[in-house]
């Protein structure tokens, strides 16, 4: 029989176990008066993203719906 060695990996095979882990890693980094406002600052950065990435696709939408006025060469003046 081959002995097993002690790995992590198979300890945190699920990603609730290495959201546990990083909670906990940022309580001792941090100190548990942060991490409220670090969430806070998280939330706000996700919100300011989908902001922007919907204000591009609403402009995409609107360039895509806009008709293009095709000049042919000998027409440039």
């Amino acid at each position: 029989m081959v002995p097993r060695r002690w790995s992590l990996v198979p300890m945190f095979d699920s990603i609730d176990d290495w959201i546990i882990l990083a909670v906990a890693f940022g309580i001792l980094f941090w100190g548990s008066a942060k991490i409220p406002q670090l969430a806070h600052s998280f939330g706000r950065a996700v919100g300011e993203f989908k902001k922007g990435r919907m204000e591009s696709e609403r402009e995409l939408a609107q360039d895509q719906n806009t008709p293009r006025v095709v000049r042919e060469p000998g027409l440039i003046r």
